[in-house]
Formats: C-alpha cells, sequence, structure tokens
C-alpha cells in the first residue's frame, strides 16, 4: 500500500522502469508511464508486450519510478494485478483503462468513447503492480 507521500511522488515522477521475470529466469526490463491507482502503481500494456507474457507466467516484478534527474526514486517489489480482456468483465476494464490514462496521462482524454475504440483495438491492459516491499530515497 503506498502513503500519501509515495502517491504524490509517483504522480509527480510518472516514468518508471518494470523488472519482470523472463521464461528462463533472467530479468527483463520495460520503460513505462504509470501513476498511483488504488493499493499500487499503475500502467497499460498492449498483448504482445513481452512485459505482459512475463507477468502472466509470474507476477513478482518489481517497478522504479525516479525523478527525470534521478536525485530521488521508490522501488516497488511486489507482484502485478493484471486486467485484461481475458480475466476483466469488459466495462470493468473500459473503466480501469480509463482510470489508469487518468493517473499517468495526469488529465483527462478529450474523447473517451475514441479512447475506449483504441484500448480494444490496441488490446490493452491494465497492470498494478502491488508493493509487498518499498525502498528508495529523499522522495519528500
Amino acid at each position: 500500500m503506498l502513503d500519501d507521500n509515495l502517491k504524490k511522488f509517483v504522480a509527480e515522477n510518472r516514468r518508471g522502469v518494470l523488472t519482470t521475470v523472463r521464461r528462463d529466469g533472467s530479468a527483463q526490463m520495460s520503460i513505462i508511464t504509470c501513476g498511483p491507482l488504488q493499493d499500487g502503481v499503475a500502467f497499460t500494456t498492449t498483448e504482445d508486450r513481452a512485459k505482459l507474457k512475463n507477468l502472466r507466467r509470474n507476477p513478482q516484478c518489481s517497478l522504479m519510478v525516479a525523478r527525470e534527474n534521478w536525485s530521488a526514486y521508490i522501488v516497488l517489489q511486489g507482484s502485478a494485478r493484471l486486467l485484461s480482456a481475458d480475466n476483466t468483465d469488459a466495462d470493468e476494464l473500459r473503466m480501469a483503462l480509463r482510470d489508469v490514462f487518468r493517473t499517468a496521462a495526469a488529465t483527462e482524454h478529450p474523447d473517451w468513447d475514441e479512447y475506449d475504440r483504441a484500448m480494444v483495438e490496441q488490446q490493452r491492459s491494465a497492470i498494478i503492480v502491488v508493493p509487498e516491499h518499498i525502498y528508495g530515497g529523499n522522495v519528500s
């Protein structure tokens, strides 16, 4: 669970590096745009991405969110909650994808119907990294 100070930090620093585990056990890293959501940090991805395939096989992951100048960062170690067309009601997924957009972009979309169509077309999933351990420095 993120406290208010960490939620604020993530909301102000939305670039992250996600580390997942490949089938062979090696690390796979992805640059993402994210934001605080529910009890973790969220982002979206498409069905064809290695990060989603890795998380489906093993939801354990780490996510580092840092200031642009690297003067402060947090690392969330935990597991990913996957919300995708194969495990989530269509309306729930639509709302989750909208919520991720709002927090990761820090704005409202000008045309939610267009956004919803694009999310279906791109086969996007919403991912929430729920931390079990958090560390980092100088985030206040």
